[in-house]
C-alpha cells in the first residue's frame, strides 16, 4: 500500500564504490556466514526513514538507523508472533545467520499482486539459522540499496530448521506515471545479520522484462508467503 512508510536507504555513488573495493580485494572462503567474500564487514551511511518518524526496535536485528551497506564480496545464486510460529525465535547467541554459506535464495514473479516478486530463502545447512530484519537488494549495478518497507517488520525473527523457507516481497512499481520505470536484468541479495552487517550476497537473475522505479520496496523477512506479498 502506498501509504504505508517505506525507509529509503540512500547510498552515495563513493561509499559504494569504496564498499565494492572492498569486496574485490576479500578471500573467497574466509568469511563465516553468507558469502565466501573477505571477512571484513564495513559500516556505510544510517538509514533514514521516509516520513522522518521514529521508529521501534526491529527484533533481534538492531533498528533501521544502525543499518548498513555490505561489503563482502559476491556469491553466484537462495510473522507473527514466535510462540505461534513453526519457524520460532531462538536466542541470538545460541542460532547461526542465514548466509549464502547455508541457505539459497531464489526470485521469482507472482501473478498476484500485480508488479511483484517473491524471495525465498532456504536453509540448506544442517542447523537452523535466522532471517534477520530484510534483504539488501541492489537492482543491476544500482548506487542505491533498495527502500525497505517498515511496516511489514515481523514480531519476531524468523527461525528456519533445515530445509525451511522465508519470504521477502518486493513491489517493484507506484502508481502509473509517478516515475520513468527502468529495466533491470539482475539482482543482488544480500543478507545481513541481527547487527545489520553483510553476511554475504547472492547475484540472481531476474524474470524477463522486470521494471522497478523508486517507488518500490522489499518488505522484511516474513514465515509466509501470504504475509510477504500482503503489502
Amino acid at each position: 500500500m502506498r501509504t504505508n512508510r517505506v525507509r529509503t536507504t540512500a547510498l552515495a555513488a563513493t561509499a559504494l564504490v569504496a564498499a565494492l573495493s572492498l569486496t574485490a580485494c576479500g578471500g573467497d572462503d574466509k568469511a563465516m556466514g553468507t558469502k565466501p567474500a573477505g571477512s571484513a564487514e564495513t559500516a556505510t551511511p544510517a538509514a533514514t526513514s521516509t516520513d522522518g518518524k521514529a521508529r521501534s526496535e526491529a527484533p533481534e536485528a538492531g533498528t533501521p538507523e544502525t543499518q548498513t551497506v555490505p561489503a563482502e564480496g559476491k556469491h553466484a545464486g537462495g510473522n507473527g508472533n514466535g510462540a505461534n510460529q513453526s519457524k520460532k525465535p531462538e536466542a541470538a547467541a545460541s542460532i547461526a545467520t542465514c548466509t549464502p554459506k547455508n541457505s539459497t535464495v531464489k526470485v521469482s514473479k507472482v501473478s498476484r499482486p500485480i508488479n511483484h516478486l517473491l524471495l525465498t530463502v532456504t536453509n540448506t545447512g544442517t542447523k537452523n539459522c535466522a532471517a534477520y530484519y530484510a534483504p539488501f537488494l541492489r537492482f543491476d549495478d544500482a548506487q542505491a540499496v533498495y527502500p525497505i518497507l517498515d511496516d511489514s517488520k515481523p514480531q519476531a525473527v524468523v527461525t528456519l530448521s533445515p530445509g525451511e523457507e522465508a519470504y521477502a516481497g518486493i513491489s517493484l512499481l507506484g502508481e502509473p506515471g509517478e516515475d520513468e520505470p527502468v529495466k533491470s536484468d539482475n539482482l543482488g541479495v544480500i543478507m545481513v545479520d541481527k547487527n545489520n552487517k553483510s553476511k554475504g550476497e547472492s547475484t540472481l537473475k531476474l524474470p524477463a522484462e522486470t521494471y522497478t522505479d523508486s517507488r518500490g520496496f522489499v518488505t522484511y523477512w516474513q514465515s509466509d508467503v501470504e504475509n510477504a506479498l500482503m503489502f
